[in-house]
């Protein structure tokens, strides 16, 4: 059965692990160095302090993935748009963790109060993330091409938006 909760320190070593499966094996994610634990409670605090959902998928007892709702832009204006970041442990890939996790987040980033998601898709030829994006509303806006060098080779970016709802501030 899989269990989709708030994110916990405890939680921040496995998700150290899947985040630094990525980095190295990976052009998925333009990182290029892992990220601490220590880094991530940093995120993990920030993300809270501003109301943004963390996210973790229990799959048999164990955190088999992440997301995160996390700042678009850091200037004010953007502050009610989001971007969305999702990463399944390898060998939990298949399973519906993603559309667990992006139902959640979607649904977590519209009660904090948030108007757009948009997904930074990295260009891999797989078209698995952007079939699931598709499945929540996500449409295509925009193609960014050869933007990331990683692992010897230049990645594109495909820009994909959802309306998350939310009527201007007072």
């Amino acid at each position: 059965m899989t269990v989709v909760r708030a994110a916990l320190p405890d939680d921040l070593e496995t998700v150290a692990a899947i985040g630094a499966h990525y980095v190295l094996n990976t052009v998925t994610t333009f990182a290029e160095t892992p990220q601490t634990v220590a880094e991530w409670r940093q995120r993990l605090d920030d993300l809270a302090e501003r109301g943004l959902p963390f996210l973790v998928a229990e799959a048999e007892g164990e955190v088999a993935g992440y997301a995160y709702a996390g700042p678009w832009r850091p200037k004010p204006a953007y502050r009610y748009t989001v971007e969305d970041t999702i990463y399944l442990a390898p060998e939990h890939t298949g399973k519906g963790l993603g559309t667990a996790l992006l139902r959640a987040l979607v649904d977590g980033s519209a009660k904090a109060g948030m108007r757009q998601m948009i997904a930074v898709i990295a260009d891999t030829g797989e078209t698995g993330s952007q079939a699931l994006h598709r499945r929540f509303g996500f449409v295509e806006a925009g193609r960014l091409d050869d933007v990331g060098y990683k692992h010897g080779r230049w990645i594109a970016t495909t820009l994909m938006q959802r309306s998350l709802g939310g009527a201007a501030p007072a």
